[in-house]
């Protein structure tokens, strides 16, 4: 992982002609309540973006030293989808902070081929852990289930190191049988010979 260079940014410079030329606008919080107001390169932090998920932990440089930061809120265009500012927030070296961390679902398809649906609750779960040990992800593997499981939080593989900020009884995604329209079922009867 690559670190971003942070450039301070002039205040003359408007977010318009910054994103005109490439540069996305942000300002980085620090523990000292000096807010630094920087602009980086769009395609370097997309990619990161694309790396690390949008609440994860950026390497980033100011003035040629190294540092990390948390992703606190990413703005994008509602029409484009193209980041338009970014919020960071310094860590300090093994600081312990509170993260929403992205739930991945694995098996999705094989029990769509069963006929059954995911139905998700959750995107994400609130975790208090040091910063350079939160994962990027918490997978959740559904392939096994039936119709009818309900998975919580409590049944969440998660790493002893971190703590869980949300209930533990939160349910995080169940299974069902797919659901038809009433056009859906009618056409089905009728194939059975049920409606005339």
């Amino acid at each position: 992982m690559e670190s971003l260079n942070l450039i301070k940014r002039d205040k003359h410079n408007k977010a318009k002609q910054l994103r005109r030329n490439g540069k996305v606008p942000g300002i980085l919080y620090n523990k000292n309540k000096i807010n630094f107001m920087f602009e980086v390169g769009e395609l370097e932090l997309c990619r990161e973006i694309s790396e690390i998920g949008e609440h994860g932990i950026l390497n980033f440089q100011v003035d040629g030293s190294d540092r990390k930061a948390l992703i606190k809120d990413v703005q994008r265009d509602p029409v484009t989808g193209k980041i338009i500012h970014i919020d960071l927030q310094e860590l300090e070296k093994n600081q312990k902070i509170i993260s929403s961390i992205p739930i991945k679902y694995i098996g999705e398809d094989l029990l769509n081929r069963r006929g059954m649906i995911v139905q998700k609750e959750k995107e994400s779960i609130k975790v208090e852990g040091v910063a350079e040990k939160l994962p990027k992800s918490i997978k959740v593997n559904m392939a096994n289930l039936n119709k009818g499981a309900v998975y919580r939080i409590a049944d969440l593989e998660i790493a002893s190191e971190l703590s869980v900020i949300e209930d533990l009884n939160t349910v995080v995604a169940s299974v069902s049988y797919e659901r038809r329209t009433v056009a859906e079922n009618n056409e089905a009867a009728e194939e059975e010979g049920g409606i005339d």
